[in-house]
């Protein structure tokens, strides 16, 4: 895990000493263990890595790495969780590796498959591998984009890194605000792919490559998340408990201890259960305690690390300790987001124990229907289908809708002037800011206004069911959950593992058909882990969240207070004040 950066062209050179020790600073955090820069012999390309060392933890494993005599490079940011098995693969065929690092797996692999080699990567990465004789520069990021790459295209140039800020901070990339990438930020709270707020700089796609050569970057698609239902439901429990089981396995692959982040829930409970059985014990476990709030599950969950054997940690959180944490949070943000601080609270706590390597059990609610919006969307939808039928009643409604005190009731206004289907229901549901507001908002912060939405819809699945798990993961779950937990996470020197993103997990688990797959409660899950102890798994769902609402009534009133008078729009509700807030803390640092 590590933090990269660098700079491709034909005028590249030596000029590419300054500007990359710049995007090398602004990456630093990423990696506390190291750091690196490299230059091709041709003068066409410059790599820098910030290492957070976890495998080979020697000086073989430093970054940026070539092999061949420089023939090819790489900087590498992720794990390879197949590393051993394609070790072997590779020693097989006669290649001596000579270090224990997935960063050489990768180079290895380029050199026996070339482009293709991302197709044999089981993990989470995101890389550039330079080819000295084609000449050539290859980016890829994984299938889910659980780790980021963003670019940008100046002039004759390639200029890649972790984070966008990397990318500005080389000097070479215009600066200037994207509008319309703030207008989507506006209505979900978080800015959706591959924009960035910094208009010249965008994110490749998760299951993506793109090669610069001669001049000119092109992008192609190796994967495609999918539902094509061809496990048989009497296969599905054994099916998921096996693969389960599996990533859970292949999760532990490291030099450094892997800790993993306990809540309450059934997801990292599910993954304690797993650890246990795959011979993992003793575990230790990290939980933030909200003494004296009805979100506190601390005590549930310190029940069930005793029940698997775990060494417990408490982290428990205060108003005041909030307070700094909002600080921290705010600083650490690449791209404004209305999510985040949890991750940074459990991994500044992590790393202050010693641990750089964590578990966590994002990503478990969107492969098995773990949110209320697999019933909330389609009621949405077939609410506005049944209004539609009758368009004088669904214009007035709309209009009287659009004028509500309440933002619910303006959001169904929004909903009922929009157009039909699960993806404007998808869009109201997780919305922020109506469509209006989020204009007037865009319009008073960039000092521009914008056409209209731009987002790619996707197609509708066989079943709603399907639609919606696929919106949960290309949406909510890529744009911000990863988004924020790779950029908390980094910023406190913690390597972020999800199992239930595994490549194996995602392709197997996708294959189970929807009234299966996303049964009521995730008893999919539940009932692949056996172990789940009842105390958790009995109990209504219940996601982790600070009190940020009581805070924002008292303790952090004042960071707040002059939100609502800058504020165009009524804010109303503790989200739509953080959104606002987080987007002039943004602007305040890097707009």
């Amino acid at each position: 895990m590590c933090g990269i950066a660098g700079i491709v062209g034909r005028d590249v050179g030596p000029g590419a000493a300054a500007p990359l020790a710049a995007m090398l600073r602004a990456v630093a955090h990423r990696g506390p263990d190291g750091q690196g820069t490299w230059h091709s012999p041709s003068g066409h390309a410059s790599f820098a890595n910030a290492r957070l060392a976890v495998l080979d933890l020697s000086a073989a494993g430093q970054q940026p790495m070539t092999i061949d005599g420089g023939r090819l490079a790489i900087t590498f940011n992720g794990a390879i969780y197949n590393l051993r098995e394609l070790r072997r693969r590779f020693e097989q065929r006669g290649t001596a590796l000579s270090t224990a690092t997935d960063t050489e797996v990768i180079l290895r692999a380029y050199e026996l498959y070339g482009d293709a080699c991302v197709d044999h990567l089981r993990g989470m990465f995101a890389f550039a591998l330079w080819d000295q004789a084609a000449n050539r520069c290859l980016l890829a990021r994984d299938r889910l984009g659980i780790k980021p790459l963003y670019y940008a295209l100046p002039p004759g140039r390639l200029v890649f890194g972790s984070e966008t800020r990397t990318v500005i901070a080389s000097g070479l990339v215009p600066a200037g605000v994207d509008a319309q990438a703030m207008f989507g930020y506006f209505r979900t709270g978080s800015v959706a792919e591959p924009r960035t707020l910094h208009a010249a700089v965008r994110c490749l796609a998760p299951g993506h490559v793109g090669v610069w050569q001669d001049g000119q970057f092109t992008t192609r698609r190796y994967w495609q998340l999918g539902f094509d239902a061809a496990t048989r439901d009497e296969d599905a429990v054994a099916t998921t408990r096996e693969v389960l089981l599996d990533a859970v396995r292949h999760h532990f692959v490291s030099d450094v201890p892997v800790g993993v982040f306990l809540s309450g829930g059934i997801d990292s409970t599910a993954l304690l259960a797993l650890a246990a059985q795959a011979g993992h014990a003793g575990l230790q476990a990290f939980t933030m305690g909200l003494p004296g709030t009805p979100g506190d599950e601390s005590g549930l969950a310190a029940k069930t690390a005793r029940h698997f054997g775990a060494r417990h940690v408490v982290h428990d959180v205060d108003a005041e300790d909030g307070r700094q944490l909002l600080r921290d949070t705010m600083l650490a943000m690449d791209q404004p987001s209305i999510d985040g601080m949890n991750t940074l609270a459990i991994a500044q706590f992590a790393r202050r124990q010693g641990v750089k390597v964590m578990l966590s059990g994002l990503g478990a609610d969107e492969l098995f229907g773990g949110y209320p919006s697999w019933n909330g969307v389609p009621r949405l939808a077939d609410w506005r289908r049944r209004l539609a039928a009758i368009p004088p009643v669904r214009a007035a409604a709309a209009r009287v809708l659009g004028r509500a005190s309440s933002v619910r009731a303006r959001r169904l206004g929004d909903l009922l002037a929009d157009g039909p289907g699960l993806t404007r229901a998808y869009e109201t549901y997780r919305g922020i800011f109506t469509t209006g507001e989020a204009r007037r908002l865009t319009e008073h912060y960039a000092g521009s206004a914008i056409d209209g939405n731009d987002g790619a819809e996707p197609e509708d699945e066989s079943s709603p069911g399907d639609t919606v798990a696929r919106l949960e993961m290309t949406r909510y779950l890529r744009n911000q959950l990863l988004r924020d937990s790779d950029v908390m996470s980094m910023a406190c020197g913690v390597e972020l593992r999800v199992p239930y993103l595994d490549t194996a997990v995602v392709d197997t688990v996708s294959r189970i058909a929807a009234p299966v797959r996303l049964a009521r409660g995730k008893a999919l899950l539940r009932q692949a882990v056996p172990g789940i102890p009842a105390w958790v798994a009995n109990q209504p769902k219940r996601g982790f969240m600070f009190p940020v609402e009581s805070w924002l009534q008292g303790a952090w009133r004042g960071e707040f207070a002059a939100v609502d008078e800058r504020c165009p729009v009524p804010t109303q509700t503790w989200y739509r004040k953080w959104c606002v807030y987080a987007l002039e803390e943004w602007m305040t640092r890097h707009g």
